[in-house]
């Protein structure tokens, strides 16, 4: 049996909500590329990771559908477990998109990654944030890796937000770490972003090419699956 930590990645003050993270601490439990694939699209969550070296923060970032070189909230998820793993926060994390960058504030882990090596999200603003709570998809079907927000309170930033995501296998995003940084960086400043049923994400524009993402993450313990075959 391969033991998965599943995490949740940016839930609320009150450790609610947040984005389901699958975690192979032992990568080498699942070594072949298309064995991890199949494990991640079986258990479904929006990501998994497979650490291939813990004390140099390597990991790969497989979705129900693809692998990624980059992710937010896998980043996110994956700096959190390590600082326990370790003893001590890790700095970097290296992924196939290369080095990122990682520190803890307060009770919120962030990371900041490269743009060029996020998914290629779509942003379209809705009128209201009634607007988007009452969404029960994307707009049209070619909406298949979009975040739709609107304005909960421009002034100090405040953001209300959904990810339709079909296209990695994913109908609905709980809490997108790739799509907030872009639109931070789109809109070029700091945003708290209330997203899917009532998760909580922050983030802001990086040094040049790059944004930041940072929240609250915690663990709902290990399951086990067996291996694929």
């Amino acid at each position: 049996m391969v033991a998965i930590e599943v995490l949740r990645v940016f839930t609320d003050a009150e450790g609610r909500y947040g984005n389901p993270l699958g975690v192979v601490l032992d990568g080498a439990a699942v070594q072949d590329q298309r064995d991890r694939q199949a494990l991640a699209t079986a258990l479904g969550y929006s990501e998994t990771i497979f650490f291939d070296d813990l004390a140099e923060g390597r990991l790969r970032i497989f979705t129900p559908a693809s692998e990624l070189p980059f992710a937010g909230h896998p980043t996110v998820g994956a700096a959190w477990i390590l600082a326990r793993e370790l003893g001590r926060p890790p700095t970097r994390l290296v992924t196939l998109g290369g080095s990122v960058t990682t520190w803890a504030d307060g009770d919120s882990v962030w990371v900041r990654g490269p743009l060029a090596s996020t998914p290629p999200w779509w942003h379209e603003r809705l009128p209201s944030s009634a607007d988007v709570v009452a969404l029960t998809g994307p707009l049209v079907p070619e909406q298949d890796a979009t975040q739709l927000w609107a304005w909960e309170d421009e002034a100090t930033g405040v953001v209300r937000a959904r990810v339709f995501a079909a296209r990695y296998g994913v109908a609905e995003d709980e809490a997108c770490g790739s799509a907030s940084m872009r639109l931070a960086a789109a809109l070029g400043r700091r945003l708290t972003i209330h997203h899917g049923r009532g998760s909580v994400v922050y983030a802001q524009p990086g040094p040049a090419g790059t944004a930041e993402i940072g929240g609250r993450v915690v663990s709902d313990g290990l399951v086990a699956h067996p291996p694929p075959h």
